[in-house]
């Protein structure tokens, strides 16, 4: 097969940055050259792989705003900047302060539980205790799983200040992960948070003790 010319390869990655993800054969067609030639010129641009729909998307590496959890979802093709599923899973849950549960993780990467949770219950780094009736995933250093444990605990059990329950934390919680960053009326109006019927001054109390209620101007340290 010819060499490639410059022009054409920097045409299809221009396209490849406009339409954001696409399929190793997409880059072929565009290219006109043979899939093992396509998949060499994607290992030379460095691209990220999608974690789901069985890794069959790609995105240049100046394509995706990740966010805060290194995740960027795009249609349905979803890239994790830390690699692959296997590879996220044990960031997350090494970086979650309190561990994670299944329905937690599955929040975060936008996938069901049961479609990848059974592949990684040996997953080295990673071990899974029972907490208040839910299987949850903590590190296996000793030291972070400490705190990881002390933390969920100070979540879980409300002080006389708070009128919550564990399942009702839980879900306080994970609406607060998937929308890192917004305020209390925000976090109210959630169609989760509404569905649970929280009461705004249980929700304030929980998130106040916690130190997860953002902080408007004019108020105090």
């Amino acid at each position: 097969m010819a060499r490639l010319k410059q022009n054409t390869i920097e045409g299809a990655r221009q396209h490849c940055c406009k339409i954001k993800t696409f399929k190793v054969g997409d880059l072929a067609s565009i290219l006109k050259c043979s899939i093992p030639n396509a998949r060499l010129k994607l290992k030379q641009w460095r691209v990220y792989t999608s974690y789901n729909q069985n890794g069959r998307f790609y995105t240049l590496p100046q394509v995706p705003v990740f966010n805060q959890h290194g995740i960027w979802r795009f249609k349905e093709a979803a890239f994790s900047k830390h690699g692959n599923l296997k590879k996220t899973f044990i960031h997350l849950i090494i970086s979650a302060p309190a561990g994670l549960s299944g329905k937690q993780i599955g929040e975060l990467l936008g996938l069901l539980p049961q479609s990848f949770l059974h592949h990684f219950s040996n997953c080295p780094g990673i071990c899974r205790k029972k907490h208040d009736g839910v299987y949850v995933y903590f590190s296996e250093d000793e030291f972070v799983y400490e705190k990881q444990v002390q933390q969920r605990r100070s979540i879980i059990y409300r002080s006389p200040l708070v009128t919550i329950t564990a399942p009702e934390a839980i879900i306080l919680l994970v609406a607060i992960i998937k929308h890192h960053g917004i305020g209390l009326q925000d976090i109210l109006a959630l169609p989760e948070i509404k569905q649970s019927k929280l009461q705004q001054l249980a929700i304030q109390n929980f998130m106040e003790t916690q130190g997860l209620l953002k902080k408007t101007p004019g108020t105090g340290p």
